[in-house]
């Protein structure tokens, strides 16, 4: 398996399944699972039980569920669209992800 790449508040664009062609902040990854969540994509309904103990009302709630990492591509603000990353090392020996387009940096 290759490592994951993508990190939490990295700007992604999903490229496969209901939600194609959406952009969306990472909010957590789980790489043991190698999947990610992406604010604004993936909806899916929760049921929520009514429980007068804790004052909940009960009712149908959108949240987001993850997403496998293949179905995401690391967004460039430069070229304008989801792209391959691959990592350059710099001459002080630290690491940082580059547009395989555009080689501008991706780091904050």
């Amino acid at each position: 398996m290759n490592k994951i790449i993508l990190k939490k508040d990295d700007v992604v664009v999903v490229i496969n399944g209901k939600d194609k062609g959406k952009t969306g902040k990472i909010l957590k990854v789980f790489p043991e699972k190698r999947r990610a969540i992406v604010e604004k994509a993936n909806f899916i309904k929760e049921f929520i039980r009514r429980d007068q103990s804790k004052n909940i009302q009960g009712g149908v709630m959108e949240k987001e569920a993850p997403i496998h990492i293949s179905n995401l591509k690391l967004y460039c603000s430069e070229c304008g669209q989801g792209v391959r990353v691959k990592i350059k090392k710099l001459e002080d020996g630290s690491k940082i992800r580059v547009c395989n387009k555009c080689e501008g940096a991706l780091e904050k």
